[in-house]
């Protein structure tokens, strides 16, 4: 039995050290707790101050590329008025947009030059040649022959009648 105390007696010192390391392990522990604890909430605290400079930073971003663009215009509203000072781009808009000519000159005006029709206009357009099912030279030679034989009477009717025109199709009346 003495030799069971004696055991006991040398336990009671390693036992002492080892609460010892048990008190330590839970002081470090409990450092690691609070200091876990103040990021938290250093990024609880933090956490809209930084969302505040993403955005601003954002709206820098997006502020001073409307600024580059609002430059680029500015350079291009200053070129066309340099344009507009040049007397051969003066009369060449006239010419062009107010149909202006010189006396003497020609123009022609095109009425129907086919700006009007869309590409999306729902047609189908077929990938196959088709041929034409009538002969050009027998419509020619009709239109030549309709031509030729009206007499002078159809021109009388178009005056007396300005209102109703009459197609090529319909023959005239006497």
């Amino acid at each position: 039995m003495a030799k069971q105390r004696q055991k006991k007696q040398r336990q009671t010192p390693r036992s002492r050290a080892s609460a010892a390391q048990v008190l330590l392990n839970l002081q470090a522990s409990g450092f690691v707790v609070t200091f876990l604890v103040l990021i938290v909430a250093g990024v609880v605290i933090l956490s809209p101050t930084l969302r505040v400079l993403a955005e601003q930073q954002q709206e820098i971003a997006g502020l001073e590329a409307a600024l580059a663009e609002s430059e680029q215009q500015v350079v291009a509203l200053e070129e066309q008025r340099e344009r507009w000072k040049d007397p051969a781009f003066v009369e060449t808009q006239a010419r062009e947009r107010l149909l202006f000519v010189y006396p003497g000159d020609i123009t022609y005006l095109v009425i129907d030059d086919g700006e009007g029709i869309e590409d999306d206009a729902g047609i189908e357009i077929s990938t196959e040649i088709v041929g034409a099912s009538t002969d050009w030279r027998e419509s020619l030679l009709a239109s030549y022959l309709v031509a030729a034989t009206t007499s002078q009477d159809y021109q009388a009717e178009i005056t007396k009648a300005p209102g109703r025109i009459p197609s090529p199709d319909q023959e005239s009346t006497p």
